[in-house]
């Protein structure tokens, strides 16, 4: 497992955010707290699985009531489907893949700001499964095959591509991608209706135990380890609207941030109050990493896959969508 602050990259915003030594009583932070301007009531969209554990650490523990937050949550599938909703402000954050929101990003469909990192890719966690009869028995056997994301144009597709090309295939050509949502990811495989699933973890071990499955494809190995995943942003407007709101937001998020960091048990323990998945299953599972900054750096990398991947049609400078305190 790979827990903590991960390499010397260029560190980016959440300065603020960062100092998490017990000062969230402090005068200066309830006085932000009880402005009159600042936004209280937050609906934030979260995906139900091992990256939005820092999330309902922070709910669970009391960071956002210090800082005069109510917070509640809603699971989403991917941000597209809740665009409306951060258009017009009835939810305010939205946990998103990196691939996705970056693909928002370039249609225009909406303009984003990242505001704090959540999860990074490690060994073990995130792969294509198959069920325990399949015949498929390596990467070329998915030729022709159904696979399943939980989005079309997301971290799954991302992921996979660069090892199906290696292995001879063409993504577009030989791959047939089917949306499935991850609630049901498992139920899909078991019945067949695709042959193999693009899961993360609590999903692979759970679908290694009940099914039976085994993993074909470790899409965190080779060129995508290590790969950022998903990351907390809000829409511009939001942020310029909000500024007392989002540093708040960030204090309470840093503090989950560094426990899910440095503490796997408080994510395991937490994993089974908002997922389907076990106690037992959440206690084993393999799990990727939860930065406590936020690195242009890192998800450039990001970016930069999916240009060659043919999934940004121009070079984004991801550095433009890191929200810096010193904006607000």
């Amino acid at each position: 497992m790979r827990f903590g602050a991960l390499g010397r990259t260029a560190l980016v915003g959440l300065v603020a955010t960062l100092v998490v030594t017990g000062c969230s009583s402090s005068g200066d932070q309830s006085t932000s707290a009880s402005s009159s301007d600042m936004k209280t009531d937050l609906l934030i969209g979260q995906y139900p699985g091992a990256d939005s554990a820092p999330l309902f650490i922070a709910m669970e523990r009391g960071f956002f009531k210090e800082e005069g937050l109510n917070v509640k949550q809603e699971p989403i599938q991917a941000p597209q489907a809740v665009l409306g909703k951060l258009s017009n402000g009835t939810m305010d954050v939205v946990l998103g893949s990196y691939a996705t929101i970056l693909t928002i990003q370039e249609a225009g469909t909406e303009k984003f700001k990242y505001i704090a990192d959540s999860y990074q890719g490690a060994a073990g966690a995130f792969g294509v499964m198959v069920k325990k009869d399949s015949p498929i028995k390596d990467i070329a056997g998915l030729k022709g095959k159904k696979i399943g994301v939980n989005a079309l144009a997301g971290l799954g597709t991302l992921t996979m591509n660069p090892h199906l090309k290696i292995a001879g295939l063409d993504p577009k050509a030989d791959i047939q991608y089917v949306e499935v949502p991850t609630t049901n990811w498992l139920s899909s495989l078991d019945k067949g209706d695709v042959d193999a699933v693009w899961m993360t973890d609590p999903y692979v071990s759970q679908a290694k135990k009940d099914l039976g499955a085994t993993m074909l494809l470790d899409t965190m190995s080779g060129p995508t380890d290590g790969l950022p995943i998903t990351g907390w942003a809000a829409t511009e407007k939001w942020v310029a609207e909000n500024p007392k709101t989002l540093a708040a937001f960030q204090r309470a998020m840093a503090k989950a941030q560094n426990i899910a960091a440095t503490d796997r048990s408080a994510v395991t323990k937490v994993l089974p109050t908002f997922t389907k998945i076990p106690a037992e299953t959440a206690a084993t599972i393999n799990l990727g990493a939860y930065p406590t900054t936020l690195s242009a750096q890192r998800i450039q990398r990001v970016a930069d896959l999916m240009l060659d991947a043919g999934m940004l049609k121009q070079k984004m400078d991801v550095n433009s969508m890191i929200y810096s305190s010193a904006q607000g």
